[in-house]
């Protein structure tokens, strides 16, 4: 049976496509990501203290080394296929990041169907989020530079550049999705369960409501991206569907060779399926302008996460269950 939480995605979708006045407002919406990004963070942090660093350490570099290694590898393939250089990048940025909320929706998924999983698995999702977008901002900048050396860019033009991966850091390190769930982690792996029993019923018993009204503006959101899959037809489906697929199989055999369980080699093949909508766009703008935003958000947004939460999660739950 599907889970509540994505009927109220697609009936944010339906809503968006029956042209409805249907809007939450952008208050409420900032209210509900910032609440997430916590609740995410304080779970993964509770179970962070009852381990030990050096347990952890190994997930902690495969994860990153995973987040990074993606853009690396989908940029050539996404340049094959015909999008610029630049875009490639940029592109393959969103996809070595991931996305929080898909990874709600997973762990959400396997507590339904009774599968266990790694109970700090919001640490892997909080170390994923920034490799991807650092090595896709190199790869886009490289695609840059060679441009700027056919066209003999002067020096200045080159130490502007380099000022911005000052900012690029601080974006990436202090905007509002890394620093919410690292923060989050910290305070629960301070604390720990009984330090944060006052506040369990905010975020925990609430948690699924909360989730449920994020997805239909999400669905809203997403709605209103179709016109862009439209623009760019067979190529921006494939990449939507494709990817996620085989990068699924990356993130399971990582899972594998770390030991994890069932759960947990699931909700890693999960999160290298996802692609980022909140952290990587808003990094990728401020970091390479040149870049197509609407491309890599019709993307993200428009088909790989419908396609993970509705079709992926199960798939990749029963495809780690194969293989354990």
């Amino acid at each position: 049976m599907i889970d509540a939480v994505v009927l109220f995605f697609i009936l944010g979708v339906i809503a968006r496509l029956g042209k409805s006045d249907l809007k939450l407002p952008q208050a409420l919406y900032e209210a509900l990501s910032v609440y997430l990004l916590l609740a995410i963070g304080l779970k993964g942090g509770i179970e962070l203290h009852k381990q030990s660093l050096a347990a952890v350490l190994p997930q902690i570099l495969a994860c990153m080394a995973l987040g990074a290694l993606i853009p690396v590898l989908m940029t050539p393939l996404l340049k094959r296929m015909g999008f610029s250089g630049v875009d490639s990048a940029v592109l393959a940025a969103h996809y070595g990041s991931v996305s929080v909320v898909t990874y709600a929706v997973a762990s959400s998924y396997l507590q339904r169907q009774g599968v266990a999983f790694e109970a700090h698995a919001a640490l892997w999702v909080a170390v994923m989020e920034a490799p991807g977008i650092v090595a896709g901002v190199f790869l886009a900048r490289r695609e840059l530079n060679r441009a700027k050396a056919l066209e003999r860019k002067t020096v200045e033009a080159a130490h502007k550049s380099s000022g911005n991966w000052r900012e690029l850091a601080h974006e990436v390190l202090f905007g509002k999705s890394v620093l919410l769930l690292v923060g989050g982690l910290v305070i629960g792996a301070v604390m720990g369960q009984e330090g944060l029993k006052p506040i369990a019923p905010l975020f925990t018993d609430l948690f699924k409501g909360v989730l449920a009204l994020f997805l239909l503006e999400l669905g809203l959101v997403a709605g209103a991206q179709l016109p862009e899959v439209k623009r760019y037809g067979l190529r921006l489906l494939a990449v939507g569907i494709v990817s996620p697929l085989v990068l699924s199989l990356m993130g399971a055999a990582v899972g594998k060779m770390l030991g994890l369980s069932v759960g947990g080699t699931a909700i890693l093949a999960t999160l290298a399926a996802s692609a980022s909508y909140i952290a990587a766009p808003t990094a990728m703008r401020m970091a390479v302008p040149q870049g197509n935003a609407g491309l890599s958000i019709a993307a993200a947004l428009g088909i790989s996460f419908p396609f993970n939460i509705v079709v992926g999660v199960p798939l990749y739950t029963w495809f780690a269950q194969k293989i354990s």
